[in-house]
């Protein structure tokens, strides 16, 4: 599991790798932009309900992988997260089927975008 430190928190939100490099990935094209936006999450085990925080270009974040080696990312749903971070409601992911969002966010464009050029995954820097 990935790690997102937050300000000064020394307790950190845990992620699945893969998901956090989506997030760290909106988050850094956003707060370079001086965009600030929420990043909510829900379907933590640990906490009930859903979580927010505020990403903003003056609170320090650290994002740490377990993985060395950067996750392939899936260009129509990282398109789609971002969408979703523009929108009023901030980024929201849920920890438990985010997974099958990326999936079917694959599945439904692949044949659009196999008319027009091959399928590519995008790797987190």
């Amino acid at each position: 599991m990935a790690k997102l430190f937050y300000g000064t928190d020394v307790s950190p939100v845990t992620f699945p790798d893969r998901l956090l490099a989506y997030v760290k990935v909106i988050t850094a094209t956003k707060l370079r932009r001086n965009e600030s936006f929420t990043l909510t999450w829900t379907g933590d085990p640990e906490t009930a309900g859903r979580s927010a925080i505020w990403m903003h270009p003056s609170i320090p974040l650290r994002f740490a992988f377990d993985s060395v080696e950067p996750e392939k990312l899936v260009g129509e749903y990282l398109r789609t997260l971002a969408d979703q971070a523009n929108a009023s409601s901030g980024l929201v992911v849920d920890l438990r089927t985010w997974e099958d969002d990326e999936n079917g966010v694959a599945r439904t464009t692949a044949p659009q975008i196999a008319a027009r050029r091959p399928v590519r995954a995008v790797r987190a820097a």
